[in-house]
């Protein structure tokens, strides 16, 4: 409270309410039990630790973590020596010890807290998930020879258990084939941010009837602002804190910036990040923020997961200085007989038809680009009146093509396609199956290679993230193509929890064909599946690095 040490709003509202308390509880019935608080404190520090230069030695409670410790195992009801919080909310950036805290946390639940018949639940979204704080708790277990004698380890089930009091720690899945019969004497709800239902929190919030002094304790990086059970207990958390709700059974621990701090600089970053300079460098956090910064695509995940600011689902792409930074001057035949990928993207019938050639270049390990559209002569009139972009210019200039008709002829995209493998070495042609299968059907008729790219984020986040850090060093040559550009300017991207991304049609301001068929060519052209050696390694000569 003082500023000896950097710390956000939501943080000093956590400081000053247990100030205020520590002065003015006793009148609703509430002690401080300050012994209660010291033990459970000193159970850390007698647990060992598992991961890398902290290894075999004891667990040391950050100042912030001593702090959320004794709070919510310190406070009880004076009556009846019951804690008092129920519900703990912890929300710190990634990488600060919130899961190693959660498995102390836990480990002590189960059998450092005189509950016979201990229940305990490590739970997420996916029990892989959950495994994460179970397998911490259970390495610090396998560490520490007082808890190994006592605590029994079944791996193959996540399950930590202690015969003498019948209690039990289980990692648990909303993937589980069942969440019934559960009586918790406590659960931890890693990641909260995560979970997209509310499924395993309203299990689990009401199975805790049987128990006298239950605890729910999540933690949590921030997550997107949208309807979401993280977002309606990061909301309730505040205001908490703020005050303008008053819940003796809630304690909340929220570091992260203020609203009116520059993201971009470092001074504030120690406001989300309470362990900076003991579990991360501020050197790794400001290179994350250098790249965050000349690649509009990675900002939003720095703020979320680094910063722990609640972030926008959808954000702009690409600026148009970053797009301009990737022109060159060459034309179409200074390619011919080069290696290339062909992404091809069809829209509906009357809509633009996208390829996009992307070759890889193997002296630096970015490439060049060569777009390609089609339109329907007929339907081309009522597009340009409707979204005020120039196509009789664009046809007239020949960078879009028209078919006869009000629909995409492709048989004339065939042919245009047959004439451009004869001039480049076409790889593969790598399509979204959606649409595609009558010219696909032909294409391979002709001798193409055909490769089907699903546009989920597990196959296109990769080369999505790729492309992004090809425009940013400008390395994703192309030669000022009108319609290109305009598609690069409309795109945004799309980021789930977990920060992968791809690119959003829906939310982009207008066509994005052209990065969608890009970002699909380049799904294969960083990362073909398969015994051999990707289109870049065979490019490039034996020891030269790509990057």
């Amino acid at each position: 409270m003082d500023g000896k040490i950097v710390a956000g709003q939501l943080v000093k509202l956590a400081c000053r309410r247990h100030l205020r308390d520590l002065r003015d509880a006793g009148r609703r019935g509430l002690v401080f039990d300050q012994d209660a608080a010291t033990d459970a404190i000193a159970f850390f520090s007698r647990l060992r630790q598992s991961k890398g230069r902290w290894a075999g030695k004891p667990l040391e409670l950050r100042p912030w973590q001593s702090f959320v410790i004794g709070c919510v195992f310190g406070w009880c009801w004076k009556a009846s020596g019951l804690r008092r919080f129920r519900t703990a909310y912890v929300s710190v950036a990634r990488k600060n010890g919130k899961t190693t805290l959660a498995a102390g946390v836990a480990l002590y639940l189960l059998d450092f807290d005189n509950e016979a018949g201990a229940e305990v639940y490590s739970a997420a979204t996916k029990r892989d998930q959950a495994r994460l704080c179970w397998s911490d708790a259970q390495r610090m277990v396998a560490r520490t020879p007082a808890l190994k004698r006592r605590i029994r380890i079944i791996e193959s089930r996540a399950n930590m258990h202690v015969i003498e009091t019948g209690s039990k720690f289980e990692a648990l899945g909303a993937d589980a084939d069942t969440l019934d019969g559960l009586n918790p004497h406590a659960y931890i709800i890693d990641e909260l941010h995560a979970h997209k239902t509310r499924r395993v929190v309203d299990v689990l919030e009401t199975s805790t009837g049987a128990r006298e002094q239950p605890l729910a304790f999540y933690i949590t990086t921030a997550g997107l602002e949208r309807e979401s059970i993280y977002a309606e207990t990061d909301d309730y958390a505040k205001r908490v804190l703020e005050g303008a709700v008053e819940d003796d059974a809630y304690f909340a621990y929220i570091a992260a910036l203020d609203k009116d701090d520059d993201w971009r600089h470092e001074r504030v970053y120690a406001k989300a990040n309470p362990s900076l300079g003991v579990t991360l460098a501020l050197a790794d956090l400001v290179a994350e923020r250098d790249k965050a910064i000349v690649t509009p695509g990675r900002m939003n995940a720095f703020k979320r997961l680094r910063l722990n600011i609640r972030t926008g689902q959808f954000e702009a792409w690409f600026t148009p200085e970053q797009i301009d930074a990737n022109r060159y001057e060459f034309e179409e035949a200074d390619l011919a007989g080069w290696a290339c990928f062909a992404g091809l993207d069809l829209a509906s019938t009357t809509d633009i038809t996208t390829l996009v050639l992307w070759f890889p270049d193997a002296e630096d390990g970015g490439g060049w680009i060569l777009p390609y559209f089609w339109v329907p002569e007929e339907a081309g009139p009522r597009r340009w009146e409707r979204d005020a972009v120039p196509y009789p210019e664009w046809i007239e200039q020949g960078f879009l093509k028209t078919t006869p008709g009000n629909v995409t002829d492709y048989d004339v995209i065939r042919e245009d396609i047959r004439e451009l493998a004869e001039r480049y070495g076409i790889t593969e042609i790598d399509f979204d199956p959606w649409n595609s299968s009558q010219l696909i059907n032909q294409l391979q008729e002709d001798g193409a290679t055909c490769v089907k790219i699903r546009q989920g984020f597990a196959t296109l986040s990769a080369p999505s993230k790729q492309l992004e850090a090809f425009i940013a060093s400008g390395k994703a040559r192309h030669n000022g193509h009108p319609v290109l550009r305009w598609m690069l300017l409309n795109a945004q991207k799309r980021e789930d929890e977990q920060g992968n991304i791809k690119p959003d049609r829906k939310r982009s301001a207008e066509k994005i064909d052209a990065v969608i068929a890009l970002v699909t060519s380049l799904a294969r052209a960083i990362d073909q599946p398969g015994d051999g050696p990707s289109a870049y390694e065979q490019m490039v000569e034996e020891g030269e690095e790509l990057l």
